[in-house]
């Protein structure tokens, strides 16, 4: 619930006044068990951290064995979307705090860059598996090359449709794996006609 009311309000318009009435607790208790609000926002990142990667786990246990990569890629992304329209809140409240000076200067930093790092992680696995046909070197050459406009155009997704809840993930997703499966195209070619 504290989640919930961080990501509708944002960080620094929640008080603990606020927590307070919405969950019942008294402030005394939200003191007693994570000292601050900046300790209640930690425990609520660090769960949903968790909870959010292993369900990106779970979602893409099975990645398909045929296709191309735009197939391939197009699977991840579709599953990465589906976690995401689950647990949103856990998203939206980690781009009120990217975008949040004041979280940079609290206990939450820590949280908030361990979020960035295993999402880099997943897009390079997700970009990789998706062009294993290449070989595992030029596969891992594409998947770090784009992994951080991989998350870049992810996060741009998700903040459209936070502005027009008409732009849905689905469609943007396919749009993302098709530009990163042409420039993956584009990075192998430029490597296999390198001189060696």
């Amino acid at each position: 619930m504290a989640a919930r009311i961080m990501a509708e309000r944002g960080y620094a318009a929640t008080s603990l006044s606020v927590l307070s009435n919405e969950t019942g607790l008294p402030k005394s208790a939200i003191y007693h068990h994570f000292h601050s609000k900046g300790g209640l926002l930690t425990a609520v990142m660090e769960r949903g951290l968790n909870d959010f990667f292993q369900a990106m786990r779970e979602a893409h246990a099975n990645p398909p064995e045929d296709g191309a990569p735009r197939e391939r890629l197009g699977w991840f992304l579709q599953r990465t979307g589906e976690v995401l329209a689950a647990r949103h809140d856990f998203m939206r409240l980690h781009m009120i705090l990217v975008l949040s000076a004041e979280a940079a200067e609290t206990e939450i930093a820590d949280t908030i860059e361990t979020v960035r790092r295993d999402g880099r992680v997943l897009m390079n696995d997700m970009i990789r598996e998706s062009f294993r046909d290449e070989g595992r070197e030029l596969a891992q050459a594409v998947a770090d090359e784009l992994d951080y406009f991989g998350i870049a155009g992810f996060d741009g997704a998700f903040l459209a449709m936070q502005a027009d809840p008409a732009r849905t993930l689905p469609p943007q997703n396919q749009l993302l794996a098709e530009a990163i499966v042409l420039l993956g195209q584009q990075i192998i070619a430029r490597l296999k006609s390198a001189p060696r």
